[in-house]
């Protein structure tokens, strides 16, 4: 097989892959879309622009449904990386899971997690913990969601390779928690457990992956 051959077969691997996880690379492509039109907007004007679409205290107690929604489709910071967060875990899951019930994972985290987190706040504000000035703090991204997949796809691994893989994300995002305990880690830590209580919906979705088994398939 020549080049141009194995150039159309990666190529057509790459479209197949893309395809198997339609709903992961949707919501890629708009958050492509959504930071190039953050890269054209002045400073001042993308932080209002932002906080309108931030799931903080304020935006939660006037329009909670819109802002839990608008504030999945931005992200503070260059959008390379997500694109290699969603591909090694986002779009696995949906693979696995099928896009109904990986989109379950996605919003029960997104939203258990910034519920959470902001009742934390609000109790801090409430107690004198912290400022008023905190219900107004700018909160968008897709963090929450994506560490609900994260945590879920323990279940795609063989045991004892499980727990290994369970040890390593709550390292992630528990040292982040006793280091910081800032409201953002809490709600991450928050995300984890609603990935892990949704067990029942990876429940008839084939057998887990053992490394082993790939590992030995490969060396034959």
């Amino acid at each position: 097989m020549g080049r141009a051959g194995r150039t159309r077969r990666v190529l057509g691997a790459a479209v197949a892959y893309v395809r198997s996880a339609p709903g992961t690379y949707l919501w890629l492509a708009i958050l492509f879309v959504t930071t190039v039109a953050l890269h054209h907007m002045t400073p001042r004007f993308e932080e209002d622009f932002l906080r309108q679409r931030s799931t903080n205290i304020d935006e939660l107690s006037s329009d909670p449904v819109r802002v839990l929604i608008t504030s999945a489709m931005w992200i503070d910071g260059h959008w390379l990386p997500y694109a290699v967060l969603y591909t090694v875990f986002h779009a696995p899951a949906e693979r696995w899971l099928g896009t109904a019930r990986w989109l379950a994972v996605c919003v029960a985290a997104h939203v258990l997690a910034t519920l959470a987190s902001e009742g934390a706040l609000l109790l801090a504000i409430r107690g004198g913990a912290a400022p008023r000035s905190a219900a107004g703090t700018l909160d968008i991204g897709v963090s929450y969601a994506l560490a609900g997949v994260v945590a879920v796809l323990a279940y795609r691994i063989a045991v004892p390779w499980r727990q290994v893989y369970l040890a390593v994300v709550a390292l992630v995002y528990g040292v982040p928690l006793a280091l910081s305990v800032t409201f953002t880690d809490f709600g991450h830590a928050i995300a984890v457990l609603v990935g892990l209580a949704c067990r029942p919906l990876t429940r008839g979705r084939g057998k887990p992956w053992n490394p082993k088994e790939t590992l030995t398939t490969l060396r034959g």
